[in-house]
């Protein structure tokens, strides 16, 4: 049994019935505490949901985290930067009407979310790499326009299936 302590608990209990039949685990709450049951395994993914929207993701989203094709990770934006106005940095990295947030989600294929001096990200493995060196590179004061082209020139690109696969368990059969 898992236990968290979740500040919006809200989120969690009006969830609470699809998250239990997506993952396969018991949730009780009692005030702020949240006490997740089930299989090793479940109960792990569980959390991870759990804490996605805890810290802002919607529930769409969060519960992508059961797919093993996705991953949640989190950037805390002093661990990057020595300015002390991080309302700056956060507004870098929100931009204009939130249009920064948006080109980024587009050029990486993840999801953003901020929370105070936080930033979450859920995205596929082989794009979280480039998604965290885009936003340390706007944290420590990098050009918009210098990151943008930085994330298209190192897009990842899709592996090829070549079928060689196939080809291999053919020559065994002769």
């Amino acid at each position: 049994m898992e236990k968290i302590i979740i500040e919006k608990i809200v989120r969690v209990t009006k969830n609470r019935k699809k998250l239990e039949e997506k993952l396969g685990v018991r949730i009780e709450n009692r005030g702020k505490e949240v006490f997740v049951s089930g299989g090793a395994e479940d109960e792990y993914i569980a959390v991870k949901v759990i804490e996605a929207l805890e810290f802002g993701f919607p529930f769409s989203t969060a519960i992508l985290l059961t797919s093993e094709d996705f991953m949640f990770e989190i950037l805390n934006i002093k661990d990057h930067t020595t300015r002390k106005d991080l309302t700056r940095v956060r507004a870098r990295i929100i931009g204009k009407e939130g249009k920064t947030l948006k080109t980024l989600s587009n050029l990486t294929k993840c999801f953003f979310e901020l929370k105070d001096n936080r930033v979450g990200i859920i995205g596929d493995p082989e794009y979280m790499k480039n998604a965290e060196e885009s936003v340390v590179l706007l944290i420590k004061g990098s050009k918009h326009s210098n990151v943008y082209s930085h994330l298209e020139k190192n897009q990842v690109q899709p592996v090829l299936d070549l079928g060689l696969r196939e080809e291999k368990s053919r020559k065994n059969n002769f």
